[in-house]
């Protein structure tokens, strides 16, 4: 939010330096993101802490001028002499300003122009450039008419992006005075958050720095010169939909006359980032600015004409089914049911909140206006907003929450900014339905709870004078001070939460870094472990030391995209997805159901890329639940790998690729890591995955996950290179829950092993895994380890055989091994192959 200083001295007197005002808001939560000067000196020092731009006037050199007379060019049609007085002689100055057209050729004008005037030499902005650049004024000839000055526009100025004609000031501007000391100010751009949307206008940032100087806040004149007859009688209204509008004022002024806004509020208005239209419409947005109540101004003719013979009534409700509206800016717009306007008795007339309709805007022909001030309810405007994709500076401020007495202030403000900019006569009285008034709430706290929870000691007294200049009425009841909230803020809960948000104000306002460091003297509370968690970031540590690397990926999806991951034609309609209601994209409708399409689309982003890829993730899938609000949240983890095994080295060339095994090998170094021995591994089918090529990982009865290398026909659906894709998933609870507590560790053994190979020749479907099963059973603790590392089929062994060849190691951890102790195991060993496999010893 642009904040000009000016417009703050309004209400506060400031003495402070632009650096430690905005250093002081900063440090109360409403950041400074920028200093803009318009045409102030700039701060000394060479170093600022805040960044500070714009152009400092000269005060020598740009003064405030007044032409006197506006003659023609003798050699130019498109430009124009003005005899110019600058408070110490009078000048000729050559302009080409069309505002100034109007005037030329009228003789010595009745009322002086007031205008910004730099003498030669002066530094402004280029104002043909598009970007700002500086230029000095010189003497030169245009058109055979000597020029060394000109009247200024505000783009030369640095004051806006205008250049269609000169700054013309309002009558009362001191001719010869300089124009930083008439008009010079300095904008603050503050960030506001939204625990401080109340400030987002001038009088919530003068009522902070008047808690944080000292200083006292001057009032808001309310008052209004009303001379025309009551409104009361007139004007019915009727709200509908008492939650989403709780409160709805009108008030009329009548004859007005449509002109541009004295300067000083057009400079001011530019200045705040607002775009001037007219009397009437800056006065809706002046107001809005300056206190946080947005308005609107109503034709009042056209309503009336509306209206027919009936009585004027306007009606606030929800839009009907396929009802539409134009809004302002020219768009016409199809209304959800939830939206809800402001109308009469013939329709709709405004989007309530956020925009106008074109219908029924204040143009130059209005000579009366209706203007409206109401509050909304915060949430429904957010829907609307983003239903619409219809963003406004009155959107802005009422989705964060305007308290319903903003409403009041607002229309008798504008009211009487109307009467004085146009000429008009107000109404007496307002209309006024006000259904819900909201409670503003009272709390009670002690220096006991200051000092128990921000650390610091204060007296009832010094907190009663940190939180009056916020607006809060303090009332003493013995050790308690009883604090009643301003009726212009929302953020006050009630109870503990009430609590926590004033010793937060208190905290703001006494400053944060003026807190001293303090041990907690409260007592903590019991730690508890979080088992799932903890887990989690166990499986993260592992998976990065095995050398893959972490993604976090998209929780939205859309059903296409995920329907990526079956085969084409495979049926996927009858999948349920947790649909969003206003999703943010298209391709982001849903809440996925698979976590594995979330990491192979980052696959699909980077395999051309990179020549290997091992990424992993661990997040949740939500899953819907019939009679249920909310998904279920199962966790998932997901491991994908494709690419190179080994990458290219100055001294090592490989073109091998990633496949089923290497998976394999990290879920099996990732269950070894989690001490969970005896898993299985076994044949299975998955439409995602290649048959023939996948396999699920059993504990007992319970499967872990699935694993192998993904479907070629899913591999076409996206844009991978040739390499295969592996891919593995696993419910993550289930494999936490299976984690021992705790594990045997055995000690370094100090007896060397006895190495032995072993080649049987078993049935072409047993599997390699159940063999090692079988030879650990038979050679009990003295088999330290068993690996297959070769397998072999051919005519030699016969049709639906193959052999396996394992290297054994055999060690006693007491003693070696003698020969005839490690032949009489592997007797037992090949005897228990024989008997429970078929296995023959091949020779």
């Amino acid at each position: 939010m642009r904040v000009p200083v000016s417009w703050l001295k309004e209400f506060i007197d400031i003495h402070l330096p632009l650096e430690e005002l905005a250093h002081r808001l900063t440090m109360a939560g409403m950041e400074v993101e920028e200093i803009c000067l318009v045409g102030l000196p700039m701060p000394p020092g060479e170093k600022h802490e805040f960044k500070i731009t714009g152009l400092s006037w000269d005060p020598d050199k740009i003064v405030v001028g007044a032409i006197h007379e506006v003659m023609p060019h003798p050699n130019a049609d498109r430009l124009v002499l003005c005899r110019l007085d600058d408070g110490e002689r009078e000048h000729i100055v050559l302009t080409g300003a069309p505002n100034l057209f109007a005037y030329k050729g009228q003789g010595p004008l009745p009322q002086p122009l007031k205008v910004a005037y730099a003498r030669e030499g002066a530094r402004v902005y280029d104002g043909h450039e598009a970007e700002q650049k500086l230029m000095t004024i010189k003497r030169t000839k245009i058109r055979g008419v000597e020029s060394s000055s000109m009247a200024c526009s505000e783009k030369e100025l640095g004051i806006s992006s205008d250049h269609e004609g000169i700054i013309i000031l309002d009558d009362d501007a001191p001719v010869g005075v300089a124009l930083a000391e008439y008009m010079g100010d300095a904008v603050f751009d503050i960030a506001i958050t939204p625990n401080i949307a109340r400030n987002a206008n001038i009088l919530g940032i003068a009522r902070e720095i008047a808690a944080l100087t000292g200083q006292e806040l001057r009032p808001l004149n309310l008052d209004i010169l009303a001379e025309g007859p009551s409104i009361a009688g007139q004007i019915s209204v009727d709200i509908q939909c008492p939650e989403l509008n709780p409160r709805f004022l009108l008030g009329l002024v009548r004859d007005v006359t449509i002109r541009p806004s004295p300067y000083w509020v057009q400079h001011r208005l530019r200045l705040a980032g607002m775009r001037p239209i007219n009397n009437i419409v800056d006065a809706t947005n002046y107001v809005m600015w300056e206190i946080g109540q947005p308005l609107h101004a109503f034709d009042y003719d056209v309503l009336l004409e509306r209206a027919g013979d009936g009585p004027l009534k306007i009606i606030t409700r929800t839009a009907h089914p396929n009802e539409r509206l134009t809004t302002l800016d020219g768009e016409e717009r199809e209304l959800d049911d939830f939206t809800v306007l402001v109308c009469d008795t013939a329709g709709s007339l405004s989007i309530a909140g956020v925009m106008g309709g074109v219908e029924s805007e204040v143009n130059e022909q209005t000579r009366n206006v209706l203007l409206e001030g109401a509050a909304w309810n915060f949430i429904n405007i957010r829907r609307t907003v983003a239903a619409q994709r219809l963003p406004s500076e009155a959107a802005y401020r009422f989705s964060r929450g305007v308290h319903p007495a903003q409403a009041e202030r607002g229309v008798r403000r504008a009211l009487e900014l109307m009467r004085q900019w146009s000429g008009g006569t107000v109404d007496r009285d307002l209309v006024d339905n006000y259904p819900c008034p909201p409670e503003d709430p009272i709390v009670d706290i002690t220096a006991g709870d200051v000092q128990r929870l921000l650390g610091i000691t204060l007296t009832l007294e010094e907190i009663t004078d940190i939180l009056t200049p916020l607006g809060f009425t303090c009332v003493r009841e013995g050790e308690t001070l009883r604090i009643q909230t301003p009726d212009h803020r929302l953020d006050i809960g009630e109870g503990i939460v009430g609590k926590a948000d004033l010793l937060e104000e208190i905290a703001r306002i006494y400053g944060y870094d003026q807190i001293p460091e303090t041990r907690l003297a409260d007592e903590l509370p019991p730690q508890r472990d979080n088992p799932l968690w903890d887990g989690e970031e166990r499986l993260r540590d592992i998976l990065v030391k095995l050398g893959l690397q972490e993604v976090i990926t998209y929780r939205l999806t859309s059903p296409e995209r995920e329907a990526r991951l079956l085969p084409p034609d495979t049926p996927h309609e009858d999948l349920i997805y947790t649909r969003l209601e206003n999703p943010p994209t298209a391709e982001r409708t849903v809440m996925r159901r698979s976590l594995l399409g979330s990491v192979l689309e980052i696959i699909e982003r980077n395999a051309r890329l990179r020549e290997r890829l091992a990424l992993f993730e661990i997040g949740p899938i939500y899953l819907p639940q019939e009679g249920e609000l909310l998904p279920d949240e199962p966790t998932r983890m997901v491991i994908v790998l494709t690419g190179l095994r080994y990458l290219p080295m100055w001294d090592h060339q490989s073109s091998e690729v990633l496949d089923f095994y290497d998976l394999k090998g990290i879920i099996e170094a990732l269950l070894g890591e989690l001490h969970l021995d005896g898993a299985q591994y076994e044949p299975t089918e998955h439409l995602t995955f290649h048959p023939g090529k996948t396999a699920q990982v059993r504990m007992g009865k319970r499967v872990l996950g699935i694993f192998g290398e993904v479907h070629p026909q899913v591999h076409e659906q996206y844009d991978f290179p040739d390499t295969p894709v592996l891919a593995a998933e696993f419910d993550v609870e289930t494999l936490l829950t299976l984690v021992p507590d705790r594990h045997d560790m055995r000690p370094v053994p100090i007896f060397p092993p006895v190495l032995e190979d072993l080649a049987i020749v078993v049935d072409e479907a047993l599997p390699a895994a159940r063999v090692v099963e079988v030879i650990q059973k038979a050679g009990g603790k003295m088999i330290a380890d068993a690996r297959l590392f070769d397998m072999y089929r051919g005519e030699q062994i016969g049709s639906g055989k193959k052999s396996l060849a394992y290297s054994l190691t055999y060690q006693a951890p007491d003693r070696t091994l003698t020969d005839k102790e490690v032949a009489r195991i592997r007797g037992r060993i090949i005897q228990r192959l024989e008997r429970e496999l078929g296995a023959k010893l091949r020779s």
